[in-house]
Formats: C-alpha cells, structure tokens, sequence
C-alpha cells in the first residue's frame, strides 16, 4: 500500500482545537518533524483538516 510523508510546516499555536488535536492524532509535534503514515481514506481526511499546517508527499 502506498505511504505518505507529512511534515509540520507551520505552527499550531493559533489553530483551533480539532485542527491542534489532528496535528497531534498524525504523530507531529515540532515544526519541520515528519511521519509516514499509509495512504488511505482516514489519513487523507486528516491531512484535509490540517492542510494549511502540513507538507504532504509521497514516500518511497
């Protein structure tokens, strides 16, 4: 199955409380941390709540 590469990019500090609380669900904690996670429906929704926080590609 396919994987994706989210990196924080910008800080959640004046985010709303489910947009602090999906960072936090995706394992990212500091700007500029990464995790891959696997490419499915549920981490695509995430990835929507928080796609101005987030850098997404696809990993290897």
């Amino acid at each position: 199955m396919a994987k994706l590469k989210i990196t924080l990019v910008h800080g959640v500090a004046h985010a709303n409380k489910k947009q602090k609380a999906t960072v936090q669900t995706l394992a990212l904690r500091k700007i500029g941390q990464s995790t891959v996670l696997e490419d499915n429906s549920s981490t695509r929704g995430m990835i929507a709540v928080v796609r101005h926080l987030v850098n997404v590609e696809e990993a290897e």
